[in-house]
């Protein structure tokens, strides 16, 4: 059953760098409404709410609804904004969708039945991930939050490809369309190269017995040079 979002939003009539500084020391995250043959609308989240809801990994690719003035409007996220080094939502574009309307998506792919895969459980191979997340185009109501390939049968060193995912109805995926299938998982086994250093004679900085360190020989008894001994 898919989760439902419903996130509560203020409008916001300031704008700019400073404003959304303003709106983040208070705790806020800005964000913009755009879409659906209407003007965008600045609006802003209370941070913690809307944190502890993008825990949930299907919120990014979820219908949202998202209420100003008691009014909700159904949105996609479209962009997040993080902070470079911490754990802080910055800015979210939010893009209104329309019932009856194609809408563009990324989706994250769950891979299945991996550890029973021949070529992990027989052979000792490992499972590479070639893509993790693709593009699919649907109605809103038709929207998944995931899509799954089952690679319960891949043999070592074989691949399958993206036109091998089962599409929801309804679900289409762009880059099929446009010719550009590609490797999606892949089984090897992955070998480990050892490469080894080179013997040097002598190790660096090592000084043979009897003899000065390079560019010491001369020094003792050189005479300071003048200016030398403050």
């Amino acid at each position: 059953m898919a989760v439902k979002f419903d996130l509560v939003a203020e409008e916001r009539t300031d704008s700019g760098k400073g404003a959304s500084r303003r709106l983040r020391r208070a705790g806020k995250v800005p964000a913009i409404v755009y879409g659906a043959g209407r003007a965008p609308r600045s609006v802003c989240f209370d941070r913690d709410p809307l944190m502890h809801k993008m825990e949930n990994a299907s919120f990014f690719s979820s219908v949202l609804s998202i209420s100003v003035k008691g009014k909700a409007r159904q949105c996609i996220l479209k962009d997040v904004q993080m902070h470079p080094s911490k754990r802080l939502v910055l800015h979210l574009d939010l893009q209104r969708i329309v019932e009856d309307e194609v809408i563009r998506m990324t989706v994250p792919i769950h891979f299945l039945n991996e550890e029973t895969a021949p070529g992990v459980k027989q052979d000792g191979g490992t499972v590479a991930h070639l893509v993790t997340e693709i593009e699919i185009s649907c109605l809103p109501a038709n929207l998944p939050e995931y899509l799954e390939l089952d690679i319960g049968e891949l043999e070592l060193d074989e691949t399958l490809l993206l036109s091998d995912i089962v599409l929801p109805e309804g679900v289409e995926m762009p880059d099929l369309a446009n010719d550009n299938d590609r490797s999606a998982v892949s089984i090897h086994i992955i070998k480990e190269v050892v490469i080894e250093e080179e013997e040097i004679e002598g190790e660096e900085g090592e000084v043979a017995e009897g003899e000065a360190p390079e560019g010491e020989e001369d020094k003792e008894g050189e005479e300071p040079k003048e200016g030398d001994g403050d």
